[in-house]
C-alpha cells in the first residue's frame, strides 16, 4: 500500500478551471469505480492551493488514476496552470479515523 499527498498552487485565473478538471476525474471515478484506490482532493482557503490524498491499494502497486482519461486530461497541462508545481510526498500512516477506510 502506498499513500501519497500532492500539493500545488495554481494561477488565480486558472483555479476554477483546475477544479473543473478535478471534478471530471471524480465523475469518471464514480462511473468506473476502479478498485485499489482511495482518493480525495481539496481546495484550500487561499482558493489557489490544491491538495490531493491518494491511497494506492492494488496488488501490483499500480495507480488506477493513471488509466483514467479524465486524469490524463487533468495532468496534461498542469504545469501551465501552476504558479507552484506539484510536490508529491509519500506518507506513512501513523493512524487515521475513517479517513482512508479500514
Amino acid at each position: 500500500m502506498k499513500r501519497m499527498l500532492v500539493r500545488y498552487r495554481v494561477k488565480p485565473d486558472r483555479a476554477d478551471e483546475n477544479q473543473g478538471l478535478i471534478e471530471k476525474v471524480f465523475e469518471q471515478l464514480k462511473a468506473d469505480q476502479p478498485s485499489g484506490l482511495r482518493y480525495a482532493s481539496f481546495r484550500l482557503e487561499d482558493d489557489v492551493t490544491f491538495v490531493h490524498i491518494a491511497s494506492i491499494e492494488t496488488a501490483d502497486g499500480s495507480n488506477p488514476l493513471a488509466g483514467l482519461d479524465a486524469f490524463q486530461v487533468f495532468t496534461q497541462n498542469i504545469k501551465e496552470r501552476c504558479d507552484e508545481p506539484p510536490v508529491v510526498m509519500e506518507m506513512t500512516e501513523i493512524g487515521s479515523y475513517r479517513l482512508l477506510g479500514d
